[in-house]
């Protein structure tokens, strides 16, 4: 690769599922022409494991890109060294962001280094982005935060008076969720109709009543708890296309009876990969819902 004088901004480790890799319509095609502008802007060292960067090779995906960097193929480790730079201390090897593009009928991405590498994400605050959609609104969401003009393609989707999103939070990160969502109120508000599993439902719509009064009652449309099918209901909605994002704060710390709901709901979200996004830590819903803000559409 050429060498640059611009130093990278972030450092995002990059995988694709193979049927994401292998059509000229693949997430990773769509991915990388659809966003180049803003990997140009942005400038990050993309760490890359091997079977997909060969595919940005064979099809010329990012040509002359300075800042490519191979890890070895999933056989080999790759995914395994991604998971130790997500959690790397030093500045010059931690990861800022993962995007993995997942299919959802890969069992390769049940594997244990891909559990980890979410997992790792989800404890150290950093954006584990497994959807076409999620991947393609962090580059624009963080192109904006440096002065970037929006993209005007993308534009519908941040039409929030248009937009439904899902808030869900396990028992440890409900109040954590309560202060995000106070915290971000007015942005939320604006969001077409928002909904959330069992106990969270009832106590943002107490937040809601406490800051807009009765209006605020029905704020949230609560489902039934997670374990008792709320994550299905909500998959549903992302399946047809009515939920685009969904906002999870997961306790990584503790085991999940209903792990497989959990599972079904992200599965939805991949399903639809060009459409559906979720974020799983607080760190990255924090910026995401003051980055939406800066870029909403009226």
């Amino acid at each position: 690769m050429s060498s640059s004088s611009i130093a990278p901004r972030y450092r995002i480790g990059l995988i694709a599922n193979r049927a994401h890799q292998d059509a000229p319509d693949s997430a990773l095609v769509q991915l990388l022409t659809g966003s180049r502008h803003r990997i140009e802007a942005l400038q990050p060292e993309l760490i890359v494991v091997g079977r997909t960067l060969d595919a940005i090779g064979q099809m010329n995906l990012l040509p002359g890109y300075p800042h490519l960097v191979r890890f070895p193929y999933g056989r080999q480790g790759g995914l395994m060294k991604l998971v130790s730079r997500t959690v790397d201390a030093d500045p010059e090897r931690t990861l800022d962001a993962v995007i993995y593009l997942i299919d959802p009928v890969d069992p390769s991405s049940t594997f244990p280094e891909a559990v980890a590498l979410k997992r790792q994400c989800v404890i150290h605050g950093k954006p584990f982005l497994s959807t076409l959609g999620g991947a393609q609104e962090w580059f624009e969401l963080e192109s904006i935060a440096t002065g970037a003009a929006p993209d005007p393609a993308l534009d519908e989707r941040f039409r929030l008076g248009q937009e439904g999103i899902a808030l869900i939070a396990h028992d440890a990160m409900k109040s954590r969720m309560l202060e995000l969502a106070e915290k971000h109120f007015a942005v939320l508000d604006k969001f077409a109709f928002r909904c959330a599993t069992g106990t969270t439902g009832g106590l943002l719509n107490q937040l809601a009543v406490k800051i807009k009064g009765e209006a605020g009652r029905n704020w949230v449309k609560p489902f039934l708890s997670g374990p008792l099918g709320g994550d299905a209901q909500i998959a549903e909605l992302i399946l047809e296309r009515q939920c685009r994002r969904v906002l999870f704060l997961e306790d990584p710390h503790v085991a999940r009876q209903h792990e497989a709901d959990i599972q079904l709901l992200e599965r939805a979200a991949r399903t639809v990969t060009n459409y559906a996004s979720c974020m799983s830590d607080i760190k990255w819903g924090d910026r995401w819902l003051s980055l939406i803000q800066a870029r909403q559409v009226n």
